[in-house]
């Protein structure tokens, strides 16, 4: 048995259909871990959420932006953006059925001593807080009440995590950590809006994996979501959004076996790891 870790997809299926090809991904034995955003931008999500969900256990998908953009545009509680392209999904014949699967689909999963998410963790949570925080958003999304939630869970405040955070306002916090973070202050104040490499933010800013005391840095995370970060490996996480939708390449990350990377012709490549960095 393989488990593999694939970046964020968003409609790109041809591309991961090839990568799937390069790691021989035999459903039967092997299992696949997405990392959120399987949909928008690209132009086949309508085949891509089919097919994965069609692999039913040998596929586990955490929650990205885009997935939780989709629920919204489904019940009009959002507009659809000009670079979206969900319409063939909202247009299927199985489309309630689809969007019933992705309702369902966790913001976090845990094996062992890896951790999967769609883009990050504030420094005051520990994976086990994160787990118990996500089943809050979890139990929601798949209640009469979800629609509430679609409408509530947009916007940037509160923009620290506190226990005494209530109501729509932790949730929105809890969701935004999950599917949107990519900077803190030092103070562990989150800035959902700069979007930049690291290196090139401002000097007040630091990626949300580089807090120094993070609660969370004893377990390896693997995230998607920063496309401009690219592939990263180190602080004992591992980025694998490298941009395939843009142009990039689609990644794999193997959880299990040798050391080793091979890649395929743009946009897709194959990186392989055995073991948590530290």
């Amino acid at each position: 048995m393989a488990i593999y870790a694939i970046g964020d997809i968003q409609g790109c299926f041809d591309q991961l259909q090839r990568l799937l090809d390069k790691i021989n991904f035999n459903p039967a034995i092997d299992q696949l871990w997405f990392a959120g955003d399987l949909v928008n931008r690209g132009p086949d999500s309508l085949e891509t959420l089919r097919f994965i969900k069609g692999l039913g256990d040998s596929a586990i998908c955490v929650l990205g932006n885009h997935d939780l953009h989709l629920l919204a545009v489904s019940r009009k509680t959002r507009k659809t953006k000009r670079d979206d392209s969900l319409q063939e999904i909202l247009n299927a014949s199985d489309c309630d059925e689809l969007l019933l699967w992705i309702r369902h689909r966790p913001l976090i999963h845990r094996m062992e001593h890896f951790c999967l998410i769609h883009a990050g963790l504030p420094p005051q949570w520990d994976v086990e807080q994160a787990s118990t925080l996500a089943r809050e958003v979890e139990e929601i999304l798949v209640s009469d009440d979800y629609e509430i939630l679609l409408k509530e869970m947009y916007g940037d405040a509160p923009n620290q995590w506190s226990d005494t955070l209530e109501g729509w306002n932790r949730i929105r916090l809890i969701i935004n950590c999950f599917t949107r973070l990519r900077y803190c202050n030092y103070d562990g104040k989150l800035d959902l809006s700069c979007k930049a490499t690291p290196g090139n933010q401002p000097k007040n800013l630091v990626p949300w994996f580089k807090i120094k005391n993070r609660r969370s840095r004893s377990t390896c995370i693997i995230f998607g979501h920063w496309s401009a970060l690219g592939f990263h490996a180190g602080d004992n996480c591992y980025c694998i959004d490298s941009g395939c939708v843009w142009g990039g390449h689609l990644t794999a990350l193997r959880l299990d076996g040798h050391i080793n990377r091979t890649s395929i012709a743009c946009p897709c490549i194959t990186k392989m790891v055995n073991k948590p960095l530290v």
